[in-house]
Parts: structure tokens; sequence; C-alpha cells
């Protein structure tokens, strides 16, 4: 039957609703990585819409000048640094540089499908030293300053799915948020006694402006598949991103966004204020009893599963490319 027959999940909340009391965050300091962008950004202005200070850090502050100018406009104050997460004497200036955030909120990863047998070694350490590495670097820092201090906090690392089922063409983040998941579930045993909640948080397929131009293309690709019927059951996860502080997805394609839709279980693509929504609550008052948990927002897709397998397309096949040649 025609999946267009049935409802699917409804439709989130408008912009700017929050299941939380107005001023939760208020006094509060969050600091988001890759806050600059996309889900990052998604994320930040949910904690600002409830009376958060924002504390933004990206590689780049291309990205972090418009970020600061959009989410001023929900009347929080916003600051930014420049950081590479890898770099621990940098992270170290930025909390110097700053009051101690209450909230951690390890957004920043890097990523691009590529066959395992064409990715470099140089390609392969890039993504992990981001993704694992500069995570924990960020904990460490926040956790041992709190530690010192004696006082509570809370950090959210945003994962993937594949952390649990593998990544084809994807094998370095796969892995590297494999070691992420893991962090989550030993530090919130660690730092438990001492008030420090750590969580984890995976978004499914939220399409945005700030996608990469290989993930845009596979998710062309997969959304032409669905209307033809054709090519491998699943879309790609997608991790980072969308455009605009809170969410808005007007510009996107929504023929495009539909025929994706139509290959989730909820037969819609997610939002990315419902991204921002789940990390307000795990780190709000009101899950203080909650850590060492990851909250899957994504429609159930990761866990969908057919009657009968689908068949098997090779990655390569799946990116567009020839035979190996070595």
């Amino acid at each position: 039957m025609d999946s267009t027959a049935f409802p699917g999940l409804p439709s989130p909340p408008p912009l700017g609703a929050s299941a939380l009391p107005a001023g939760t965050y208020d006094g509060s300091l969050v600091l988001v990585t890759g806050g600059g962008t996309g889900l990052g950004r998604a994320i930040a202005a949910e904690f600002a819409r409830l009376g958060a200070d924002l504390l933004i850090v990206s590689r780049r502050e291309r990205h972090l000048a418009p970020a600061r100018a959009e989410l001023a406009k929900l009347g929080t104050r916003v600051t930014s640094a420049v950081c590479d997460i890898r770099d621990p004497k940098r992270i170290s200036e930025v909390f110097d540089g700053c009051a101690l955030p209450d909230v951690l909120v390890n957004n920043a990863a890097a990523n691009f499908p590529v066959p395992t047998e064409d990715l470099s070694p140089n390609a392969w350490q890039a993504v992990v030293d981001i993704t694992l590495t500069g995570t924990f670097l960020m904990t460490r820092e926040f956790g041992r300053r709190h530690l010192a201090a004696g006082t509570p906090g809370s950090v959210i690392d945003v994962g993937a799915s594949y952390a649990w089922t593998g990544g084809p063409g994807f094998a370095h983040s796969a892995a590297a948020k494999a070691g992420v998941e893991s962090l989550v579930r030993t530090l919130a045993v660690e730092w438990g006694p001492y008030g420090i909640q750590v969580n984890g948080l995976v978004p499914g397929l939220m399409p945005h402006e700030d996608m990469t131009d290989d993930i845009r293309g596979n998710l062309a690709r997969a959304a032409a598949d669905a209307d033809s019927g054709d090519g491998p059951d699943g879309s790609p996860d997608n991790e980072n991103g969308e455009n605009g502080p809170d969410g808005d997805q007007d510009n996107e394609n929504d023929t495009q966004r539909d025929a994706l839709g139509r290959r989730q279980p909820a037969l819609r693509v997610g939002a990315p204020r419902e991204l921002g929504w789940a990390a307000t609550f795990l780190a709000s008052p009101y899950a203080r009893f909650i850590t060492g948990h990851t909250l899957v927002v994504d429609g159930a897709n990761w866990q969908r599963r057919g009657l009968v397998s689908p068949p098997v397309t090779p990655v390569r096949d799946q990116l567009g490319r020839g035979p190996f040649t070595g």
C-alpha cells in the first residue's frame, strides 16, 4: 500500500514552543561546540529560548559571527570562541576566558562518506581526533573544573546510531562515535557522585542547509530512489546542522524532504528544534536522575527491520565510485 495512505508521526509544535517552563536556564551558561552552524546552533537556540547565556565554539570565525547575530535575536547574551577542540591548550584558554559553564554540549564532529579501502590514515586520524579525542578533551576540562569547584554540571554528547550498528561508508565516524558512547556510560558512573551528569543524544535524519555537499548528494540520491522505488533500503544518518537559529526548514526542497520522509517509520524527517528540545530536557532540573543514558531522536529509524532483507548494494556503488584498483 502507498505510504501516503498512513499519517505517520505528527508534526512537532511550532518554532518557539517549549515543554519546559520559561526561564528554566536563567543565570546558566551553556557551551556548545560546533555551535556556529547546524544542529549545534539549533540546540543553542533552544537553550537561549529558556534563558541561558551561550558560549558557542567553532574552528572558524566565519561560522561564529553570523551565529552570534542570529542567536542574539532570541534575547540572550551570546559570546563565541575560535577553538580547535583537538588542542588542549586552546581549550583551557577558552575555559579561562569565561565563567564556568553549567552545561557542555559536545556537538562538534567530522565526517564524510568513504569506502574504508579508500580511507587514508590521515583522514581516519582527523575524524577520530575531532569526534572522539576532541569530545574527551572538552569533557575532561569541564569535569576537572567542576570537580575542583565542587559544583554540579551536565554534559551532553551528540552521538550517532551507527555507534551501535556499525556504519558502512563511515568506518571512521562510526568507530569514533562508539568511543563517545562509551565515554557517556563511563563518566556517568565516575562523576555521578560529584553531581555531574553525562548523557548522549542521537539525531536522526534532519535535513539542513549546512550539510556537506557529499552528504547532500547522498540524500538527493536516496530521495530519488524513494520516488522510484529503487535503491538500498534506508537513508543516510545525519549528525550536524540546520539552517538558522531555530530549526526552520522552509528553505529545504519540500519534494525531496517528503521523499526522504517516506523512508522513515515516522513517514517524515525530523526538525532540528526537536533535537534542541531533547537537549534542554536532558540538562534540565527535571532530568537530574537521568545520567549515562543516550536519547535517540530519530522516529525509530535506526530500529527498523524489514520482513525480508533488501538487496545488498556495495558502499562503492552507493557512492558512485568505480572498482577499487589499489
